[in-house]
């Protein structure tokens, strides 16, 4: 799968030189100038988000927290090989908080602890890197917002398509107006690890406390099918494709259309079509459709495939009176739409990545931190607003309906039954961040 592949590339932090940094990226930076930096979620993306910050050179690990003991020990063993100092490890979060050595905290855990785990770092004077999609609720993702902005704290979210050539150069083209008016946008995502087979439950392993990871959500009993990688599918902890592919593909689709607010109506349906029996809470087959003035953005997600339009698993397509446009992380192409007398509207164009996205964008989260520069590639408040999308289209499709979201009142139109799924109850002794 093209994500684990992804996932591989960032966590190699032998020697690795960037040709579109600027000459001196990685020369030695004094111990005065490094940033002190803390893990909290140390299996997948949040390890290679940390990887990827110490091949500048610039960042240093002092402290890894995690619920699984395994995990936290291989993880620290492998920053001794890499000739690291092993850092601090902890089971709770907010001991490591309570550190005031620690610069920037990483937040790799999964979807439901975002909130908590944010909102606490700032309040106690970190920047931050969150993975996306920011958070597991409308209300959180205000929450973090909120945070943020209040304590004056640099956010970088893991949404690192915004700091790739081959988007950039995309939205570029967008806006040059060749593609003509665009009329439609539609999104796809074909993944088989979205649909879960069911597993019994079991005890927990050895190292793991699993009430800590449940945290603020419903006391459950352990299952694995609902731990490391798949809990994506459950609704306690994620939303499935919508958000876990959806806010970096929703947020190309937004770039590239200049739209920075909530849509104008969201229409969805879905269910569990193909895999009736899976395990799996989200929705394998859904279709959503964001309306606005001028323009639709559709989308659509298969668990449990992995073919998709243009022979593309996932992607985005721009619709324009000119041509269709086709772009994933691999490249974009355009493919031109014939005038009247059968000549193309706009010239054939392919443009390839240059996969240095991710580390680009922790370089920028680096940057930031130390120019207090708030405008980072990704913001909270655009980590907000794709979550947000990602969201409202998993609630309408639950509910099979159109709605209508006033993101000022924090409210849904006319749809009372919507607004239950507005703000999760957290279980004590966890508290909402108010």
């Amino acid at each position: 799968m093209k994500r684990r592949d992804f996932i591989k590339r960032s966590a190699a932090v032998a020697a690795v030189v960037l040709p579109t940094m600027k000459v001196g990226a990685f020369q030695k930076v004094s111990a005065n100038d490094k940033l002190n930096a803390a893990l909290i979620g140390c299996k997948n993306m949040g390890w290679g988000d940390l990887s990827d910050m110490m091949i500048t050179n610039e960042v240093e690990c002092v402290a890894l927290c995690d619920i699984d003991q395994t995990i936290l020990n291989n993880r620290a063993s492998e920053l001794e090989k890499m000739g690291k100092k092993r850092p601090i490890l902890f089971g709770d979060y907010r001991k490591l908080l309570e550190r005031k050595d620690i610069d920037v905290v990483v937040i790799g855990t999964p979807d439901h602890w975002h909130c908590l785990h944010l909102v606490d770092a700032c309040a106690a004077g970190k920047d931050v890197y969150v993975e996306k999609p920011i958070a597991n609720s409308l209300a959180e993702c205000d929450a973090m917002v909120a945070a943020a902005q209040r304590h004056k704290r640099v956010v970088q979210v893991g949404q690192q398509q915004r700091s790739s050539g081959h988007w950039k150069q995309m939205v570029e083209y967008l806006r040059s107006g060749q593609l003509g008016t665009v009329g439609h946008v539609h999104i796809w995502a074909n993944f088989n690890y979205a649909a879960v087979t069911p597993r019994p439950d079991s005890d927990a392993p050895e190292g793991v406390d699993f009430e800590t990871w449940l945290g603020p959500t419903p006391l459950k009993t352990f299952n694995p099918a609902r731990f490391h990688g798949s809990w994506r599918m459950f609704w306690d902890y994620g939303g499935g494709l919508m958000t876990d592919w959806g806010v970096h593909l929703l947020d190309m689709g937004l770039w590239g259309l200049n739209v920075t607010g909530i849509p104008n109506k969201t229409v969805a349906t879905g269910g569990k079509f193909f895999y009736p029996e899976g395990m799996h809470e989200t929705l394998d087959s859904q279709t959503v459709s964001f309306l606005f003035d001028n323009c639709i953005m559709s989308w659509e997600h298969n668990a449990g495939t992995e073919t998709g339009p243009y022979n593309r698993s996932y992607g985005v397509l721009f619709k324009g009176t000119n041509g269709t446009l086709v772009a994933d992380r691999d490249n974009w192409i355009v493919y031109p739409e014939a005038g009247r007398n059968r000549e193309p509207k706009t010239p054939e164009k392919k443009v390839n990545a240059d996969y240095q996205d991710h580390k680009l964008h922790t370089k920028n989260f680096i940057d930031c931190v130390k120019t207090r520069n708030f405008q980072t590639a990704c913001t909270i408040e655009n980590g907000s607003l794709c979550a947000k999308y990602a969201h409202i289209g998993n609630i309408a499709a639950r509910l099979n309906t159109a709605l209508v979201y006033d993101d000022a009142a924090k409210t849904f139109k006319g749809a009372p039954e919507a607004n239950r799924f507005i703000k999760p109850t957290y279980r004590a002794p966890w508290k909402f961040p108010e």
